[in-house]
């Protein structure tokens, strides 16, 4: 027998001989799997104190939920609002989703929002919770407006959860109801009045116009400053509010809170 090849097995008869094992052999622990994020404390997808009713349809491919007014208001043209914080992406499918936005939260979390009559972000933009992202319509396959709502972890459709607790899958409207406590982060956030609203590149009437709120719209003020007084309604003033997503100034007037001055903002 070659030498090299006695070695190992005296080395075993010597361990058999005293009793001894030989020891075991260092295993690699294994790779811990992938952790789920835990899900965002989403939010309805409307207006703070605003009731809704909501169905599922089963033809449809994910556990959506589809939600309509039932307090009186109007469903087209309300404002629809970010359930949770994230970036928000615009996208388009004519002949099924109409115009939609998805909010990427982190973690493998989306939302998505179907049939919007138009979007109320940039492309891209990162958006707080209770943050207006676009308006109901019913834009796409949709036989009337609506909010189409979906909760996804990485690609997969989960039950909806709001508020922490999931809701249920009637297949009708008016069996369930829920009303919104989506009333946005802080002092910042704002509604306004009025439709036509130009906003200027700054807080001057000679000041160009980058865009126009076609009517009640919820805002996120940066800050306000003096500018040019303006009148309208029976009011008078010259603090404007500069808007953070539409990235341009507003006067007062326009945002609908009784303070000439808002509470909360501070001076640009």
């Amino acid at each position: 027998m070659h030498v090299r090849r006695l070695l190992p097995c005296l080395a075993m008869a010597l361990l058999a001989f005293f009793g001894l094992t030989a020891p075991a052999q260092a295993q690699q622990a294994p790779e811990p799997g992938p952790s789920i994020a835990a899900a965002p404390n989403f939010k309805a997808p409307y207006p703070c104190g605003q009731k809704w009713t909501y169905s599922h349809h089963s033809a449809e491919v994910r556990r959506a939920l589809d939600f309509i007014r039932a307090d009186g208001g109007s469903t087209a043209g309300t404002p629809v609002l970010a359930s949770a914080p994230g970036r928000a992406t615009r996208h388009s499918q004519p002949s099924g989703a109409g115009n939609y936005i998805v909010i990427d939260h982190g973690g493998g979390w989306k939302t998505y929002y179907f049939h919007l009559a138009s979007y109320s972000v940039p492309d891209g933009a990162q958006v707080a919770q209770g943050q207006q992202i676009g308006v109901t319509g019913s834009t796409g396959n949709s036989s009337g407006a609506h909010i189409h709502y979906e909760q996804l972890l990485n690609g997969v459709g989960q039950n909806i959860v709001i508020n922490g607790q999931g809701l249920a899958y009637p297949g009708s409207y008016h069996q369930y109801y829920l009303t919104s406590d989506n009333c946005g982060g802080g002092s910042s956030n704002f509604s306004t009045w009025g439709s036509d609203v130009r906003v200027r590149a700054d807080a001057y009437l000679s000041s160009p116009v980058v865009t126009v709120l076609g009517g009640p719209t919820q805002v996120f003020v940066e800050c306000q400053k003096q500018g040019d007084t303006v009148n309208a309604e029976g009011y008078t003033n010259n603090w404007w509010s500069k808007l953070r997503d539409q990235r341009g100034f507003i006067s007062n007037i326009y945002i609908d809170h009784p303070s000439a001055q808002l509470p909360g903002v501070p001076v640009c």
